[in-house]
């Protein structure tokens, strides 16, 4: 006689034979794949609660907790700090700001930071995106070029928010975009020419209607590669733009117009108080548009903030203070391995002397700092040692014998 299965699913009423599993409840049964159907539609609901902006005013962090966040991370740079804490803070309050009877609506401050390479421009950015509740990406100004050219077009800044938001609008249309090497694309000449400057002034009057704010139709997978898909319509009203750049020798410019030099004997009595060692503090708009920024794109970045060089001081601590410093970096790929690693003071000292030897910034900490740990992380995994102590001694020799090596391959 044939078995009956007497059970079945209670909510899509299939048999016990039908199923791969049957779980039991008190007065109910329910399938493996009503379990999965039901999951996915909690998931899908929980979503799209969470596509409102719902932090609550007790929940936004003020401008000294998001500068105090920073400083766990970043050394020095008090003024860029403030700026760009003030910028999110009130970038969150634009969010939550419903216009009342007096019709005040605010609009939004886009940024623009301006410093030498090495001193932390991106690093604040990315550091900021670790507290951040909105859709956060980091591009490159580099690649981008005028429709129709070969490179990225103006659009593609929208498709990687786009990717971070999981292709939600709402939630794209409240994120923060930092722009970086914004000064790669400066006007090349101000003399007209025959030719179009496609990845300098024209990326620049495509960047226009996405700082100001406008209705932009995005490819959500990439511009040329996939012509014939549907556009995604994106408002960047709401989009919070930092962009950020080296603007390497716009000292002559702000010299210029402060009517002095940046190097030579013959100093002016009446600037004589200027500070020539950090001309970037006395930056303005005006030197900008001198380097080759149009006033179009000037306007919409309202708020230029600077990056104070790195002196030694500041070097010596971004080398050991921060929660992600290089030494603890090192420290903890070594731990990983069981080995503990020390540094002598006195080479600590000297990967700073080598640093400001090749004025890369603190970038030149970590490529000295790799030349001098790149052998001893090559043999140590596999000696079964369990201490290494880098030496003064230890730390000349393998920068020297990096050194030599660079001077034998380019002859």
């Amino acid at each position: 006689m044939a078995k009956s299965f007497k059970q079945h699913c209670s909510f899509c009423g299939r048999p016990e034979n039908e199923l791969k599993l049957l779980l039991t409840g008190i007065n109910a049964y329910i399938c493996n794949e009503c379990v999965e159907r039901a999951h996915e539609i909690v998931k899908e609901e929980n979503s799209k609660k969470q596509d409102g902006f719902s932090m609550k005013n007790d929940e936004l962090p003020r401008p000294k907790q998001i500068k105090e966040f920073l400083d766990q991370y970043v050394i020095g740079q008090d003024d860029a700090k403030r700026y760009l804490s003030v910028s999110v803070y009130n970038h969150y309050k634009r969010l939550m700001h419903k216009p009342g009877k007096d019709e005040v609506e605010i609009e939004k401050s886009n940024i623009i930071m301006v410093g030498p390479t090495g001193t932390g421009k991106t690093l604040l950015a990315k550091t900021i995106a670790r507290m951040l509740k909105v859709p956060f990406t980091i591009v490159d100004a580099t690649v981008l070029t005028e429709a129709g050219y070969v490179g990225e077009d103006i659009e593609s800044i929208l498709t990687r928010l786009l990717q971070v938001a999981d292709y939600k609008v709402d939630t794209a249309e409240r994120g923060i975009v930092f722009i970086d090497e914004i000064d790669k694309i400066a006007r090349k000449s101000d003399n007209p020419s025959i030719t179009r400057d496609v990845s300098g002034e024209g990326v620049q009057q495509g960047l226009l209607k996405l700082l100001e704010g406008s209705v932009v139709n995005v490819p959500p997978q990439g511009g040329r590669k996939h012509p014939e898909q549907k556009l995604i319509p994106v408002d960047t009203k709401n989009i919070l733009f930092i962009c950020g750049g080296a603007f390497d020798g716009i000292e002559k410019k702000i010299a210029q117009r402060l009517n002095t030099q940046v190097v030579g004997y013959t100093a002016i009595q009446k600037t004589a108080h200027i500070d020539r060692n950090n001309m970037l503090q006395y930056i303005a708009p005006q030197d900008l548009k001198s380097f080759g920024l149009i006033p179009e794109i000037i306007g919409r970045l309202p708020i230029l903030t600077y990056l104070e060089p790195l002196d030694r001081t500041t070097l010596r601590n971004i080398l050991t203070e921060p929660k992600n410093s290089i030494i603890k970096q090192y420290q903890k790929l070594l731990e990983l391995d069981g080995i503990t690693l020390t540094f002598d003071e006195d080479t600590l000292n000297y990967i700073v002397d080598k640093a400001i030897e090749f004025k890369l910034g603190a970038r030149g900490l970590r490529s000295i700092t790799e030349d001098i740990m790149i052998d001893a992380m090559f043999e140590l995994p596999s000696s079964g040692e369990k201490e290494l102590r880098i030496t003064l001694d230890y730390a000349q020799s393998k920068v020297e014998k990096s050194r030599t090596k660079l001077l034998a391959n380019s002859k």
